[in-house]
């Protein structure tokens, strides 16, 4: 006799599904916003912003390929690569504020990391951005990943 389908199960594949969405989406604006800043505003990407991009770029690339049909086990994969540019992108956030010294930048050539090349609101800057998207990515998969357990 054939079972009817269990409710609680499909309400945890939908919330997994709702928050692999969102943290696809945050990487989506991320990119989109890391090339527009690059190709249309014309702010050279300085080399931790190149090594934040590195991170970001996959994200928007392979979130969305779990999610049709859904497979958590995307987070094996994805979180390695949101905690790397959430680490890059404090350091370079910290940079820019000067609570590291500027004689520890990777930056040898071509746009400074230290330099806050764009600015909005008085305190919005391109790291600072950077810091909020690789925070809610994170959030986003670390909550998918507790919800499986």
């Amino acid at each position: 006799m054939p079972q009817p389908p269990n409710p609680d199960t499909n309400k945890t594949c939908t919330h997994d599904w709702c928050l692999i969405f969102i943290a696809w989406l945050i990487a989506a604006c991320g990119t989109l916003g890391a090339l527009f800043f690059g190709e249309v505003m014309g702010i050279a990407p300085c080399t931790l912003c190149w090594y934040q991009r590195i991170f970001m770029f996959p994200l928007a690339i392979f979130l969305p390929l779990a999610l049709f049909p859904l497979d958590t086990k995307v987070i094996r994969y994805a979180l390695p690569l949101a905690m790397l540019g959430l680490g890059f992108a404090i350091y370079h956030w910290l940079l820019q504020l000067g609570i590291i010294p500027a004689t520890t930048s990777p930056c040898s050539q071509g746009s400074s990391c230290s330099e806050v090349s764009a600015q909005w609101f008085g305190f919005l800057t391109i790291p600072l951005m950077s810091v909020f998207a690789f925070a809610l990515i994170n959030i986003a998969l670390l909550a998918t990943l507790i919800r499986e357990k």
